[in-house]
C-alpha cells in the first residue's frame, strides 16, 4: 500500500473530525473534492486509487484537475476555488506527516486561487416586496407556508440554511417576539420579530401542529426543507410576482437578496406608526450596556469603554467674570536672584573669615 491512503484516512478522521471538529457539511464537501480528484487521476494514470502515491498528486496534475472542473464539468470559479481549498488543507496536513515530499507539497500549496467577478446583489423596494409576498397562493397549504417563509426571510434576513433548520421550539411569539437560530460559524442568535411577521407565524402555527422539535417549514413528507428547495420557491414566486411588478424582471433575486439589506426598514419608512412598537421591542431586547457605554477612540487605539454622564452633567456653566490673566514672569537670571535675596536679619552676618 502506498502512503496516500493512510494520509487521506488520517486527514478525514484525525485532522478534520478530531482536531478541527469540522462540521459535517465541511467534511462532506472535502470528501466530494477528493472523490472527484481520485476519479480524475484514475482516468489519467490508469491506476486505481489504492495504487496511487503522493507523487502522483504533483502540481501539474492538480492544475489539470482544476482545468477539468471548469471546462469539462462546467463548474464556476467559486467551486473551483473551493476544491482547491480542500486540496490545500490536505497538503498542509501532509507537510507534517511526509516531510520527504516537501518540495512537491510546496509546489502544490503555491497554486493560487483564481479571481472572479462579484455580482451586485439587488435590493427590493416596498412595492416589489408586496408583490413578492402576494405571489404565493394562500388558498393552498404550500402557498401559506411559502408566504410565511418569505415574510420571515424578508424581515429577519436569515440565511437559507438557517431558515431550513428552524424548528417550532425556536419561536417565541409572546411579548417581545423573537426567533432563535444557529447559523454560519456556529453562532446562535435571537432576532426580534415585527408585528406582521408575528401575526403570520401565529396563524401558521395554528395550522402547523407538531412536536417542539418538528421543522417549522416542512416539505410534503414532513421533513426539513433543503436550501435548494428554498432557492427554487424563491425563484418561482419571483417569476410570478414579476407579472404584476415589471421592475422585478431586471433584478437577480436570490436568497441573498433578503439578507443584503434590511427590508423591514423600507416598511418602517412607509408605515412609521405601524412599526413604532416593533422598533421599541428591538430596543428593549438590546443589551443594557449598549445604551450606556460607548468606546472612545484615540488615534488608532481603542481605549476602555467609559460610561456616559447624564445629559444634565454634560453642559457646563461659564462664570460671570473671568479671573485676570497671569502676568508672565521675567527670565530668571543671577541679577534677579541677587535682587530678590532678603536682607540679613542677624548682626553676626558680617562675622566670619570673609569679614576679617
Amino acid at each position: 500500500m502506498t502512503p496516500l491512503p493512510p494520509l487521506l484516512e488520517g486527514f478525514f478522521t484525525e485532522r478534520l473530525a478530531r482536531q478541527r471538529d469540522a462540521s459535517p457539511h465541511t467534511i462532506a464537501a472535502y470528501r466530494d473534492s477528493f472523490r472527484l480528484l481520485l476519479a480524475f487521476l484514475h482516468q489519467q494514470t490508469g491506476r486505481p486509487p489504492s495504487k496511487l502515491g503522493l507523487e502522483d498528486l504533483h502540481a501539474a496534475q492538480i492544475t489539470a484537475f482544476l482545468t477539468h472542473l471548469e471546462q469539462d464539468r462546467g463548474n464556476s470559479i467559486r467551486t473551483r476555488n473551493a476544491r482547491l481549498t480542500a486540496i490545500h488543507s490536505f497538503f498542509h496536513y501532509t507537510a507534517l506527516k511526509a516531510p520527504e515530499h516537501a518540495e512537491l507539497i510546496t509546489r502544490v500549496l503555491a497554486i493560487p486561487e483564481k479571481r472572479f467577478d462579484t455580482t451586485l446583489i439587488s435590493y427590493l423596494t416596498e412595492p416589489e416586496i408586496e408583490a413578492l409576498l402576494a405571489a404565493p397562493d394562500r388558498d393552498t397549504w404550500t402557498g401559506r407556508r411559502d408566504h410565511t417563509l418569505l415574510l420571515l426571510a424578508i424581515q429577519t434576513g436569515l440565511r437559507a440554511s438557517e431558515l431550513a433548520s428552524l424548528r417550532l421550539q425556536d419561536l417565541q411569539l409572546e411579548d417581545g417576539a423573537w426567533v432563535r437560530c444557529r447559523g454560519k460559524g456556529r453562532k446562535e442568535r435571537c432576532t426580534p420579530l415585527s408585528r406582521p411577521t408575528r401575526n403570520a407565524l401565529q396563524q401558521w402555527l395554528l395550522e402547523r401542529s407538531g412536536q417542539p422539535t418538528s421543522p417549522l417549514f416542512p416539505n410534503r413528507s414532513g421533513q426539513h426543507l433543503t436550501r435548494g428547495a428554498i432557492w427554487r420557491l424563491v425563484v418561482k414566486h419571483a417569476a410570478a410576482a414579476s407579472e404584476h411588478c415589471p421592475s422585478l424582471v431586471s433584478k437577480n433575486i436570490t436568497r441573498h437578496t433578503f439578507a443584503s439589506h434590511r427590508c423591514d426598514a423600507h416598511a418602517a419608512r412607509a408605515h412609521p406608526d405601524r412599526h413604532r412598537d416593533d422598533r421599541a421591542v428591538a430596543r428593549a431586547r438590546r443589551p443594557r450596556h449598549h445604551q450606556q457605554v460607548r468606546p472612545r477612540r484615540h488615534g488608532t487605539q481603542t481605549t476602555r469603554a467609559r460610561p456616559h454622564r447624564p445629559p444634565e452633567h454634560q453642559a457646563r456653566t461659564l462664570p460671570a467674570t473671568r479671573p485676570p490673566a497671569c502676568v508672565p514672569r521675567e527670565p530668571l537670571t543671577l541679577r534677579t536672584m541677587l535682587s530678590q535675596r532678603p536682607p540679613p536679619s542677624s548682626p553676626d552676618y558680617l562675622s566670619g573669615p570673609a569679614a576679617t
